[in-house]
């Protein structure tokens, strides 16, 4: 059942012709080049659905993102506006991959949902552990609860606009541009990450929501300190996710934006939002936060067998945000269903107070002297010193330790010793988890298509450099 606070529309689309009524001269999209109002997107809406309906397209329609992103989120709206399920592919996917997607697509049977707000709006893509992208399926409930989810628990979000300044292929910025639709306080797009623009459009807009990842705070806030920009006051809320929050520079970005409510949140594409917590530079490094108030969530090898408070293992969630199903070829990192319970295989422990404490990707675990090893940790504490850009740290074998702790650098400027490194490590962590071999990348830092540290090419030019043939981009440090 949708949740009492929710507006009395149902489906994710029908925002649009509300606020259409309601507010037809009031923002609703708006990027570098152009603007449309509440009226002006409902009237290209319905044009493009009715073109849809006339030329019989198919149950799901692929748009692969190669018009203008306003352009881009009005096909989309369209394609639910006609009854349909929209997939957003991606424009640098290969001819080859693409095919296999739309065969995928076009192979699907038509799905009869029990009720409207049950039918599928939404594929998205995210890459697994080989790299071919993973289709998961949305219905519009999902979405409408994670929309009412955010009202409830983040009201200044109803302030002012939405700045997505994101590739719409990357679920959390399409979430985002149609949350600004769906409070009917309009969205603010780019067509390529700008952090100037970022910084003009939160000026020019009060009461805006800034939807980021931490790369992008990052980049704004070096410039507003290159510029000597002046603190911005109009931000009211910012909301952080889609990698982990360095929370060391939460001073610096508390003082660009002193009004602004600063949260992260930790969630997944299979998911929607599972936990959150006001950004806190004193917070335990492994902690995500409490669980939204619809999410529950259980830590186990099984969600009937939950452990006790502060013992790590799966985390198991059950909330109405949960995808459908995956509708692409996927790999052994695949969302797992048990009942009403879904695991994305993240493995992590609740404390005492029901906070969500976040250790890492079950696949990424290695075993080193007999003991679990989560390198997202090690990798947090590396990205906290001022000379490190990027880290990825993983293990190789060892015949003495099982897995030798490997980390692989991107300087952001001169690396220190491996020596200082490893009492870098050691000031936080656990002996047995400083690496013990140290590697530096020289050229472009590897990233999947959804813009992570591509942790699988790394660790193959590790492999590959121990027999012998070092890739170029690859140094020994302290070697």
């Amino acid at each position: 059942m949708v949740h009492p606070s929710a507006p009395p529309w149902r489906l994710v689309h029908q925002c649009v012709a509300h606020w259409a009524q309601q507010r037809p001269q009031a923002l609703a999209l708006c990027s570098e080049g152009e603007q449309l109002s509440f009226a002006q997107l409902h009237q290209r809406v319905q044009a493009a659905a009715q073109a849809l309906v006339q030329a019989r397209a198919a149950h799901t329609v692929l748009l692969p993102l190669q018009a203008g992103v306003v352009e881009s989120l009005v096909q989309f709206v369209a394609v639910l506006a006609s009854g349909r399920c929209a997939a957003l592919g991606d424009s640098a996917w290969p001819l080859a991959m693409e095919q296999s997607v739309r065969a995928a697509l076009d192979a699907l049977p038509a799905y009869v949902a029990q009720q409207p707000d049950l039918a599928p709006f939404y594929i998205g893509f995210t890459s697994g552990s080989s790299g071919r992208p993973k289709g998961f399926r949305r219905h519009h409930r999902s979405w409408v609860e994670s929309f009412v989810a955010t009202q409830d628990t983040f009201p200044q979000v109803l302030q002012g606009p939405v700045l997505a300044p994101g590739r719409m292929g990357h679920s959390l910025f399409l979430f985002a541009a149609l949350l600004g639709l769906w409070t009917g306080q309009g969205t603010l797009v780019q067509e390529r990450f700008s952090a100037e623009q970022t910084w003009a459009q939160l000026q020019q807009h009060p009461g805006c929501t800034l939807v980021a990842v931490p790369s992008q705070l990052m980049l704004l806030m070096q410039l507003a300190a290159r510029k000597g920009w002046a603190p911005l006051t109009q931000p009211r809320l910012v909301l952080i996710s889609g990698a982990r929050w360095m929370r060391e520079h939460t001073p610096r970005l508390r003082q660009l934006l002193p009004q602004a409510r600063v949260v992260e949140f930790y969630g997944a594409s299979e998911a929607s939002y599972i936990a959150w917590m006001e950004v806190d530079p004193q917070a335990h490094p492994q902690v995500v936060g409490q669980p939204f108030g619809q999410v529950e969530l259980r830590i186990g090898d099984a969600p009937d067998a939950p452990q006790p408070p502060g013992s790590v293992g799966r985390i198991w969630m059950r909330s109405p945000m949960l995808f459908m199903d995956y509708v692409h070829a996927h790999d052994g990192s695949a969302a797992q269903r048990v009942g009403d319970w879904l695991t994305v295989h993240d493995m992590g422990w609740l404390d005492a107070h029901g906070r969500l404490h976040l250790c890492g990707r079950a696949s990424r675990m290695l075993v080193t002297q007999g003991k679990n090893l989560f390198p997202e940790e090690v990798e947090v504490r590396l990205l906290q010193h001022p000379a490190i850009a990027q880290a990825s740290v993983h293990g190789q074998a060892d015949g003495l330790r099982g897995q030798r702790v490997h980390a692989v650098l991107l300087g952001a400027g001169d690396l220190p010793a491996p020596s200082a490194l490893a009492a870098w490590c050691q000031a936080a962590l656990e002996p047995y988890k400083t690496p013990r071999r140290w590697w530096r990348w020289t050229g472009t830092w590897p990233q999947t298509h959804s813009g992570k540290t591509d942790h699988a090419a790394l660790q193959a030019a590790v492999a590959q450099a121990l027999q012998g043939q070092v890739p170029a981009q690859l140094r020994p440090w302290g070697v």
